[in-house]
């Protein structure tokens, strides 16, 4: 199942998830209820940042996910850790589920944590390409290829855990590593 959940967090901006939620919580409570066949798990969550959603949930006070991992739902500790959830808002509810991205704060690398404080909302009007298999190439200026795929088979490889796709000078779009601020008068597509 795991294959499922594309880890990387580069998929946030994806053009289907532009306005879904991204939401750094602690899960406080957890109840189950009896929505769905096999019943719905409805944690109740402490937001402590959202990052992405604002217009179609301001504020969010609950997650619902199914009660049955075989049907994609997650499993999530109750007053242990803080988690970086996505999901999607549907009749007003956050929804998420093995395959959006869901990880535990202190297992993001410091490249992800700044990327999403500072750096990712550089690369909105980027697109992420996915490379399945060689040869891959970009077709727009606006593209980076993510390459983790062809060696990582969807678990979160080097590129994921430690570069951000940003917009460059010239309206190009490429891989930046995160040590120091974009460099405005290079375009560098050689890396990673």
């Amino acid at each position: 199942m795991k294959l499922l959940r594309m880890k990387s967090i580069q998929f946030l901006k994806k053009e289907n998830q532009l306005s879904s939620p991204v939401i750094r919580a602690k899960v406080v409570g957890k109840k189950l209820v009896k929505e769905g066949p096999f019943g719905t798990l409805v944690y109740t969550i402490k937001q402590m940042k959202m990052y992405r959603g604002f217009s179609k949930m301001p504020h969010v006070q609950y997650i619902h996910t199914e009660a049955s991992e075989s049907l994609c739902g997650l499993k999530l500790e109750v007053n242990k850790y803080q988690y970086l959830l996505t999901g999607r808002v549907y009749e007003g509810k956050m929804y998420t589920g093995l395959c959006n991205f869901v990880e535990r704060w202190d297992q993001l690398t410091l490249s992800q944590r700044k990327g999403l404080n500072y750096r990712y909302h550089l690369g909105c009007n980027c697109k992420i390409k996915s490379c399945y298999y060689l040869p891959c190439f970009v077709t727009s200026k606006n593209e980076c290829l993510w390459t983790d795929m062809l060696s990582n088979f969807g678990y979160p490889g080097y590129q994921s855990k430690h570069y951000a796709c940003i917009r460059q000078k010239g309206g190009y779009c490429s891989w930046y590593r995160g040590w120091a601020p974009p460099d405005k008068s290079i375009s560098n597509a050689t890396d990673p």
